[in-house]
């Protein structure tokens, strides 16, 4: 099972875009909900350089803090689909 983790903020339509391809590849991950603040965006900065979200953590393959919702879609696609 890939080691999977999602920095998103509660209401996010491009969070719920990605989640919603992590539940249709049938992906388990660990959320991190973030503030609404991006200045208490302390820990998603830290990880990738910005305070916008969504941002994916794939450890297994490498992936450190990938922003951008089309992106990580498509990431998950091509690595975990069939």
């Amino acid at each position: 099972m890939p080691n999977l983790e999602l920095y998103e903020l509660e209401g996010c339509p491009y969070c719920a875009k990605v989640t919603k391809k992590l539940d249709e590849l049938g992906l388990e991950y660990e959320s991190h909900m973030v503030p609404r603040s991006h200045s208490e965006r302390t820990e998603v900065e830290a990880v990738s350089g910005q305070t916008g979200v969504p941002v994916l953590v794939d450890r297994d393959n490498g992936v450190e803090g990938m922003p951008e919702s089309d992106d990580i879609v498509a990431y998950l696609e091509r690595e975990y689909g069939s």
